[in-house]
C-alpha cells in the first residue's frame, strides 16, 4: 500500500493532489507537466509515470483519478524527424529496457482500479493512448490526437497506440489514423468514439472534478 504523503512530491514531471473536501474527497489529480510548463515526453515523463501509476493504484484513499496537462497542450512535443530508422537510439540493444518500461507504462495505468477520468486540455501529440485509456475522456475543443513521433521517422506505429486504438475507433480507422499520421480533431475523436464530452477548455477540470 503506498501513501500520498510518500510520493506527491516524488516526480518531476507529474503535479499530485488529492482533494479532501466534500466536494471531491478522495479525488486525485494528476497534471503532467515539464518544470511547470506543458509536458515534453523523454527520459524523464517515460521514467515516471509507470511508477507514479503504480503508486497510486496501490493507494486504496484514491476513489477517483483525473488526468490532464498543463497549459494548451496535453502532451508533447510533436515528433520530429531523426534520423533513419536503423540510427534511431531505441533500435540499440543497451536501450531495450525503454521497451519494458513503455510496457510497464500502461500495465500500471491499467492497474487502477478506480474510476480515472482524462481531461484533454491540448493536443496529445506524443502518447495519446494515456489519455484514450480512461474510463472517462473529456476534451478541450482545440485538443488534438496523433501518434506523431512514428510516421515521421518511417517506423511501424507503437507506444500502445497501435493496441489500444483498434479497440476504441474500430480496426480500419485505426489503420489509416496509425499508417498515414492522421491527425484527429476533438470533434472527429468525438465521432469515432475516442472522446465522450468536447467543452470549452476553460470549463474542462471543472467538468471533470
Amino acid at each position: 500500500m503506498s501513501r500520498l504523503e510518500e510520493y506527491k512530491d516524488r516526480y518531476k514531471s507529474i503535479k499530485i493532489e488529492r482533494d479532501s473536501g466534500p466536494r471531491a474527497a478522495g479525488v486525485l489529480t494528476m497534471t503532467f507537466h515539464t518544470d511547470g510548463g506543458p509536458l515534453r515526453w523523454g527520459a524523464v515523463p517515460v521514467t515516471e509515470l509507470p511508477h507514479a501509476f503504480r503508486d497510486v493504484a496501490e493507494d486504496s484513499f484514491n476513489h477517483v483519478v483525473i488526468m490532464t496537462g498543463t497549459g494548451a497542450e496535453f502532451s508533447g512535443t510533436r515528433g520530429f524527424k531523426i534520423g533513419a530508422p536503423d540510427q534511431l537510439p531505441y533500435r540499440r540493444a543497451t536501450d531495450q529496457r525503454r521497451i519494458r518500461t513503455g510496457g510497464h507504462l500502461l500495465e500500471n495505468l491499467l492497474r487502477i482500479e478506480v474510476p480515472v477520468i482524462s481531461a484533454v486540455n491540448g493536443p496529445a501529440w506524443r502518447h495519446a493512448e494515456i489519455a484514450l485509456l480512461a474510463d472517462i475522456v473529456l476534451a478541450a475543443e482545440d485538443a488534438l490526437f496523433q501518434d506523431s513521433a512514428h510516421f515521421v521517422n518511417g517506423l511501424p506505429p507503437g507506444d500502445g497506440q497501435h493496441v489500444i486504438l483498434p479497440m476504441v475507433m474500430g480496426i480500419n480507422r485505426a489503420r489509416y489514423y496509425l499508417l498515414t499520421g492522421q491527425v484527429l480533431t476533438a470533434r472527429d475523436a468525438e465521432r469515432y468514439g475516442l472522446v465522450n464530452e468536447v467543452l470549452p477548455r476553460e470549463k474542462l477540470m471543472d467538468r471533470a472534478q
